[in-house]
């Protein structure tokens, strides 16, 4: 079966050199929203500047949150009334697309950085299948139901399962999903005014989508499937596991300060 465009041949083809590369692979680490957006952008400068290698790394939200692309409006994507009496924080991406409302029990989060030349010879489009295909096989080695759906979706016959965001700098790609394990579909709708008449005549609009989490097919334990997914790509591509160095997490906590955590940035297109 295939993974979307790619055939299982394909992708294999495409990254037999990815087997060639020093990955580094960060296990789930309980950390506030605001410093793993942090950490992707630092993670993505020490790589370009070759202080840290390629990394696969696994988040694990401490607290609830909605995570907004890089060019869209707070005011038209949350309700900000509802998000502060239930304690969701708000946190402004680098990379573009939709809003996300991840809670800690609910959400798998995965960045791979790695080098432009990895994926040269691929379109966008291309790129998007290939960094997450590795994901779709190990969701399927689960029993899990998923295929790619352009340009940025995991899915599943019911709905989205996950997305994925690109931003690219200096020859180094940061590739970053969420996929959906647990949905409160009632809790997201209070919060994210998705389908609401717009406040600003700005920003990205979010696209409205069913979702479909992983535990409607399947028992397995969030945290179970975060460690087998790590396990697959180690299989399939090789690398160390690891962990964050003292440097980078220092760095990562000095941009919260000023900027992932600074209102200016947060509210930039209010």
């Amino acid at each position: 079966m295939n993974i979307g465009s790619f055939t299982p041949a394909d992708v294999e083809r495409l990254t037999a050199h990815w087997k060639d590369v020093p990955w580094r692979l960060l296990p789930e680490r309980d950390l506030a929203p605001a410093l793993h957006i942090a950490l992707d952008e630092v993670l993505t400068e020490r790589i370009a500047q070759l202080q840290s290698p390629p990394t696969l790394r696994f988040w694990r939200w401490s607290s609830p949150a909605v995570i907004i692309g890089r060019c869209q409006s707070i005011a038209n994507e949350v309700d900000l009334a509802a998000a502060k009496s239930r304690g969701v924080g708000i946190v402004r991406r680098m990379t573009g697309g939709g809003a996300m409302f991840v809670q800690p029990h609910g959400a798998i989060t995965y960045s791979l950085i790695l080098p432009e030349v990895l994926l040269e010879g691929l379109s966008l489009r291309q790129s998007y299948e290939v960094c997450d295909a590795w994901v779709v096989t190990g969701l399927r080695d689960l029993g899990i139901d998923c295929h790619y759906v352009p340009i940025n979706d995991i899915a599943c016959a019911a709905g989205k399962i996950g997305g994925a965001a690109q931003a690219r700098r200096r020859g180094v790609v940061l590739h970053h999903t969420t996929l959906a394990y647990a949905m409160e579909s009632a809790e997201m709708l209070n919060v994210l005014r998705l389908g609401r008449v717009k406040l600003k005549d700005k920003g990205v609009a979010s696209a409205a989508k069913v979702v479909a989490p992983l535990n409607r097919q399947t028992s397995t334990a969030r945290e179970v499937i975060a460690e087998h997914l790590l396990n697959a790509f180690q299989v399939r591509y090789g690398g160390t596991v690891g962990e964050l160095t003292p440097e980078e997490h220092n760095e990562a906590q000095a941009l919260v300060e000023t900027k992932y955590g600074n209102p200016a940035w947060t509210n930039e297109f209010e």
